[in-house]
């Protein structure tokens, strides 16, 4: 099969936002009097988009009115921290430049708010690098769902078969999957290699140049 277009999560696969993401976290669980968690827990609390993270941090029993509040406070702390505790991982900036130099379509799918997933590409990557970009939107359902995976695919004119979707959780895997692609986990992210094994990752690579081995064809 020869593939044309790859589909990147963000958190965990293309950028390092974990130490980010956990202390504003904190700072909004320390807003309202709740325990703080460690670092290392937000490893599996993040993924499923903001709302779930928020139930998954506060304590059991917590009303939506407040969860709602610390989803607003959230994004005013992260809008002024991100930039100074985000970095993408050692390879992927050259990872996606040889992608393209291929000719391979890339897009970017995460649970993470779009504006946030919007800002942080335009962010750390050439504007030429990845065609499209979707976060989480309101009216749009959240991986594991792969209607956005397949309407991402048939925007870069590829059909399931021909298109890669990589990441790092078992969501990713599981919306690649659901969508009839590749699926590709990494091992440098958030989650275990036997998160990536218990869904069924078609490749597990450990740096990311060793995904050109097998998407790029051999001449």
């Amino acid at each position: 099969m020869a593939y044309t277009s790859i589909i990147f999560d963000l958190d965990g696969t293309l950028l390092d936002t974990l130490l980010g993401l956990s202390s504003t976290c904190n700072s909004v669980l320390a807003g309202y009097g709740f325990p703080l968690h460690r670092q290392e827990e937000y490893r599996y609390f993040v993924g499923d988009g903001l709302t779930v993270l928020m139930e998954r941090i506060t304590p059991e029993g917590t009303g939506k009115p407040i969860i709602d509040e610390c989803c607003e406070l959230f994004a005013q702390l992260y809008a002024k921290d991100w930039k100074s505790t985000c970095m993408p991982y050692e390879g992927i900036f050259e990872m996606v430049c040889a992608l393209k130099a291929n000719s391979f379509n890339l897009a970017v799918l995460t649970n993470k708010p779009h504006s946030f997933a919007s800002i942080f590409v335009e962010n750390f990557f050439p504007g030429d690098i990845f065609s499209l970009v979707y976060g989480q939107r309101d009216g749009f359902a959240k991986k594991p769902d792969p209607g956005v995976a397949l309407e991402i695919a048939g925007k870069l004119g590829s059909l399931p078969g021909e298109t890669v979707f990589v990441g790092d959780s078992g969501v990713d895997i599981a919306t690649g999957k659901a969508a009839g692609m590749l699926t590709v986990g990494v091992t440098w992210g958030f989650r275990s290699v036997t998160e990536l094994k218990e869904n069924h990752a078609d490749i597990i690579i450990n740096s990311p140049m060793e995904l050109l081995r097998y998407v790029v064809p051999v001449t």
